[in-house]
């Protein structure tokens, strides 16, 4: 029997960015510690970067 693919469909008469808000709202709450972990790396990256770049500022 072959697997179906799961669709999500949100219908929301809010506007998108209402919509979006709530979404994120919801999974931050539901994984917290893998959104401040990320949170975390991304605050690591710039400086990362900006030592490959040899100090240079763009």
């Amino acid at each position: 029997m072959k697997k179906q693919k799961l669709n999500y469909r949100f219908h929301d008469p809010n506007p998108e960015g209402v919509a979006a808000n709530y979404i994120l709202k919801t999974f931050m709450e539901v994984d917290m510690d893998k959104v401040e972990q990320a949170v975390q790396q991304a605050a690591l990256e710039p400086a990362q970067e900006d030592e490959g770049m040899g100090g240079m500022a763009m």
